[in-house]
């Protein structure tokens, strides 16, 4: 990371910063303060150094570390998943029991073929299902604006069709200059053509298949005609606004990592082709460092000023950062600088067609789409992945010792 700091405002004194020792706010702190120490302990949680000035010209500052470790994002992304599971720990507990009802014991797991169905969340059964089980995951649960399809993957080949895992794809963010720069987008042709690719922003496993990769397994299951389907019959019938064009062809996905390289990315082939291609790494710009009680204060401050951050429809998480701009804009520090300093993750990008970047640059109107069925994607997982892990005796034990009963969140 950069050498250099976050200025904070010179009316941010030691005097008022003086806080609990659990760094918890005090009502008597004027709000705009109290968004500036909920900033700062979010950051001292990250190792970023505050730093007092030396003389009465200077201003106070907070350092970042040169770079981020595994265990820093992970204990930081545990702190705002927590705040959020706090929050709707109500709905959490009454509902936990309807996912313990759609999950395998390990011991019928253990001896099934696997055999991965795709259930498309419709009903207000199926959402609710998809939304207790998203709270399970290490990172922070947050609702995407936009398009959307949320996917429920079951195993068919066990009794009940107990659930392998979730995935979810939504619309693109709007610009990533690692992703435009791989595909060879100006900005003209990306508004053109981003219509054409979807985000993967959930793909993961449930236990007891998460211990036999079956995050894995969901992401060859994304890479399938099956999905295309699913993608085509949902947008068949819908127009893009500004270029009057058919919304329905899926010609490849994005993700990206939790935590810089990903092991349920990296090195998955199918017929000696990468299916997940690292493509670059995001600059770190993002949200993620920052609290919800963070974000809340700064709410709240801006209302107070009479500021108001419209949240519709088609915002999108550039809804929050606008937040963070404003607030940091009546505050006095530089927001951008404060936005540069999230986390960095890995791009990847599963093409579904072949010369999928003559299509999605215009050159060509007619993708040929890799035909990939559900069912060879997931034989090959199979015998590259599954095999090796039932010959691992700690991974079967795991396997064997879950019970839907164990499930907490």
């Amino acid at each position: 990371m950069a050498e250099s700091a976050l200025i904070l405002p010179n009316n941010y004194t030691e005097k008022k910063i003086t806080l609990t020792s659990e760094f918890k706010l005090a009502n008597v702190i004027p709000l705009e303060d109290q968004v500036v120490n909920s900033i700062r302990r979010d950051l001292e949680r990250l190792n970023w150094k505050f730093k007092l000035p030396t003389n009465k010209y200077a201003y106070p500052t907070l350092l970042p570390p040169d770079f981020y470790d595994k265990d820093t994002i992970r204990k930081s992304m545990a702190f705002k998943r927590d705040e959020i599971i706090t929050k709707h720990r109500s709905w959490i507990d009454k509902n936990i029991e309807y996912a313990r009802l759609n999950l395998a014991s390990g011991t019928d797991v253990i001896t099934s073929k696997i055999n991965p169905i795709i259930e498309v969340c419709e009903t207000e059964k199926q959402h609710r299902l998809f939304k207790i089980f998203r709270y399970y995951w290490s990172s922070p649960y947050s609702e995407y604006v936009g398009r959307r399809i949320k996917l429920i993957i079951r195993d068919g080949a066990l009794p009940n069709n107990p659930v392998i895992g979730i995935a979810a794809l939504g619309s693109p963010i709007i610009h990533i200059p690692e992703r435009d720069e791989f595909i060879g987008w100006d900005k003209e042709t990306r508004t053109k053509n981003l219509i054409y690719t979807m985000d993967a922003y959930i793909i993961g496993a449930l236990p007891p298949y998460n211990y036999l990769l079956g995050g894995k397994l969901i992401s060859y299951v994304l890479a399938s005609n099956e999905v295309r389907e699913i993608y085509r019959k949902k947008y068949k019938d819908q127009i893009t606004l500004k270029e009057n064009r058919k919304a329905d062809k899926l010609v490849g996905i994005f993700t990206t990592s939790l935590y810089g390289n990903s092991s349920q990315y990296n090195r998955m082939k199918f017929k000696d082709e990468l299916l997940y291609i690292p493509i670059g790494q995001t600059k770190g710009f993002g949200t993620l460092h920052l609290s919800e009680e963070t974000i809340q204060l700064m709410i709240k401050f801006l209302k107070l000023k009479g500021v108001e951050v419209g949240h519709k429809f088609g915002d999108g998480p550039s809804w929050v950062m606008r937040v963070i701009r404003s607030a940091g804009d009546l505050l006095g520090f530089d927001s951008n600088f404060l936005l540069q300093h999230s986390f960095k993750r890995n791009i990847y990008f599963v093409p579904l067609a072949e010369e999928y970047k003559a299509f999605l640059n215009g050159k060509t109107k007619h993708p040929k789409f890799n035909n990939y069925s559900k069912k060879e994607l997931v034989e090959f997982w199979k015998t590259r992945w599954l095999n090796n892990r039932k010959r691992n005796v700690e991974v079967v034990t795991n396997v064997l010792e879950f019970s839907p009963k164990d499930f907490i969140i």
